[in-house]
């Protein structure tokens, strides 16, 4: 049976690619779509998903669910987007087509029958601002204990941040939310930018996957986002898998190595250290033991085995068998 998933993204370039890779595995089932700002508006990360969906015109995903979701931060504050990593609408110079409006649900009530539904076999993964996710905590606490796990891209432990020297974009776009998750929700997985931005995919890979493959989105998508990172550090080999590798994650622990650790958020609203995230590595207390009770620890990816992460990326994208 394939894992459940029910996604949380703002549907930039790696949110897409990571919806293809979901359509693509075998062993990921999404079972509905919730639409944030983000790196982009709530409007057009809804147009990208019904564009992904368009694209693929099977009967899997005329079934999944897509819910429109949170269109600003809890800190009331005005998103900003970053068009220049992502392109006007989020899909680098595509344009896509407003089309499938009717597929769209506003009601976000829904979300709590999706995981009402799902319940025993549920994963959350969240790609994008934790906005929606920790709205749910504060109004259905109860149901959300309930679910099996939560994958959360985001934090920076100890590496570069990618908004401020300190802090990772999903995190300080939504420090309150993210506090809030991360203080309620159980069985926690981070996937951090420690593990993300070794999750690359080359030109070549790239090439060979349009080579192969049956969808040319993905070459347009990663040519456009490896651009803007090639720029701005010469150095870097390809383009960030953020959002693909927590997806992966889910049906992949082996291609990790965790730790788990209290995790807190810092919560200034301005400043470097907004939205850092903090974990506690005092050798006085390994707080994974079952003897503290009283500390919520999350598990956290911080190595990655890049050569598993190669022959399951490819396995999927090309539908060929690698390794």
């Amino acid at each position: 049976m394939p894992q459940k998933v029910l996604l949380f993204g703002d549907i930039g370039i790696d949110d897409t690619i990571a919806l293809i890779y979901a359509y693509l595995a075998q062993d990921i089932e999404v079972v509905g779509v919730v639409a944030d700002y983000g790196n982009i508006s709530r409007e057009n990360a809804i147009r990208n998903i019904n564009y992904v969906r368009q694209i693929f015109d099977t009967s899997e995903t005329e079934g999944i669910k897509i819910i429109a979701g949170a269109e600003i931060p809890m800190t009331a504050e005005i998103p900003t987007y970053v068009t220049e990593i992502h392109g006007e609408y989020g899909l680098g110079p595509i344009i896509p087509e407003a089309d499938g409006e009717g597929v769209i649900n506003e009601n976000f009530v829904d979300v709590v029958e999706i995981i009402q539904n799902n319940i025993e076999d549920l994963l959350i993964v969240n790609i994008g601002r934790l906005t929606s996710l920790a709205t749910l905590f504060l109004l259905y606490q109860d149901l959300m204990k309930g679910v099996k796990g939560y994958y959360i891209m985001g934090g920076a432990f100890w590496v570069p941040g990618n908004i401020t020297a300190v802090s990772e974009a999903n995190i300080h776009g939504d420090p309150v939310a993210a506090q809030i998750v991360l203080t309620y929700a159980n069985n926690v997985t981070v996937i951090p930018l420690n593990v993300t931005q070794q999750a690359i995919a080359t030109p070549e890979m790239v090439n060979y996957i349009d080579q192969v493959g049956q969808i040319p989105l993905i070459k347009t998508l990663l040519d456009y986002y490896y651009n803007f990172y090639k720029e701005r550090d010469p150095s870097v080999q390809g383009s960030p898998l953020h959002d693909v590798l927590t997806l992966m994650a889910t049906v992949n622990e082996d291609m990790f190595t965790f730790r788990y650790l209290p995790v807190h958020i810092v919560q200034a609203t301005t400043g470097t250290e907004r939205g850092q995230s903090i974990a506690d590595i005092r050798d006085f207390g390994d707080f994974s033991l079952e003897t503290e009770k009283d500390t919520r620890t999350h598990r956290i990816a911080f190595e990655l085995d890049y050569p598993t992460f190669f022959i399951n990326f490819m396995t999927v994208m090309t539908g060929e068998r690698f390794g």
